[in-house]
């Protein structure tokens, strides 16, 4: 494990020009949080949604293709709603969530088609996930919305979502998606600059982890529960980085509000955490063998929920 506590210089604009070695065409699933999205909860951040269009849009011109799984939907939805907190009955969830994922969905759009680019909402279940037919079906979708050079705007149907069946959190549903669309990244956009050694907001000696390996136990030990907004914490995080390495892609847990940073990170700069296993897929397996449907949520915990996430 490395820690890492060297400042970087923020890019002076998105380009990815000055790369070395341009890679060759591959997909990248970027998950970015509720307190993110909106702004901790006073409302959609436009400014910075607008910002990640535009940096996802320069991925594409590298060959990068991406796919966009949001939260924020509930959080949203509190707002639009004139709620005072978010609500914790199961009814007022579903219904913050469809409140707010209509607000999200036409927010993104509106931010990408300033590029002349369209997005498309795709939400998914677990059952969409557990069931081969339907994971075929959603995987085929998400392709070609891709090659139809789309965005697609990946969230959990949470408006239909039961306790029993959704995901938890939407780090896991990005795990998820970055095994069906069989991607080579997965990066989890926060509110922190990544995972540190202690919560640095409680320990002023924190140092962040610049690369680990994700089936290092100690790393469970520094990472911190989630926001009030979300139920996504550190801890998710990691979980997720493990359910991307089984299908081969690395993870990168990094700053949402760093300047640049995806294009940064697409030209090798060492921003956040990167999360990597030595036990990755062989590059000879076929997408079949890589992207498999997760397993009922009768036959395994693993994906037991704890709350609604959008």
């Amino acid at each position: 494990m490395t820690n890492n506590t060297e400042q970087t210089q923020p890019g002076t604009e998105c380009s990815v020009e000055h790369a070395a070695q341009p890679p060759t065409s591959c997909r990248w699933v970027v998950k970015v949080g509720s307190s993110l999205v909106t702004d901790d909860g006073l409302g959609l951040n436009i400014g910075l949604m607008a910002d990640w269009a535009r940096q996802l849009l320069s991925l594409r011109q590298e060959g990068i293709q991406p796919v966009l799984v949001s939260s924020g939907a509930v959080a949203a939805g509190v707002g639009r709603l004139g709620l005072d907190e978010r609500p914790t009955r199961i009814a007022m969830l579903q219904a913050a969530a469809a409140a707010g994922q209509a607000a999200l969905v036409q927010a993104y759009d509106s931010c990408f088609l300033q590029h002349g680019v369209h997005t498309a909402q795709v939400l998914l279940s677990h059952g969409d996930l557990s069931d081969q037919d339907r994971y075929r079906n959603a995987r085929n979708t998400l392709d070609a919305l891709i090659n139809l050079d789309t965005v697609p705007v990946v969230n959990e149907n949470d408006t239909v979502a039961t306790a029993e069946l959704c995901f938890g959190d939407n780090d896991t549903l990005a795990a998820l998606v970055a095994g069906l669309v069989s991607a080579k990244r997965l990066v989890i956009l926060t509110d922190q600059d990544g995972l540190y050694t202690a919560d640095p907001r409680q320990d002023a000696a924190a140092t962040l982890i610049s690369r680990a390996d994700v089936e290092d136990d100690t790393l469970q030990a520094m990472a911190g529960p989630g926001s009030e907004l979300g139920r996504g914490g550190m801890q998710t995080k990691l979980s997720a980085a493990k359910l991307a390495a089984a299908t081969g892609a690395d993870t990168i847990i990094a700053n949402g509000r760093t300047e640049d940073v995806l294009c940064r990170l697409a030209v090798g700069e060492k921003l956040g955490t990167r999360l990597v296993s030595s036990g990755h897929v062989a590059d000879g397996q076929s997408v079949q063998q890589r992207a498999k449907p997760v397993e009922s949520s009768q036959s395994s915990s693993r994906h037991q929920p704890k709350a609604l996430t959008a």
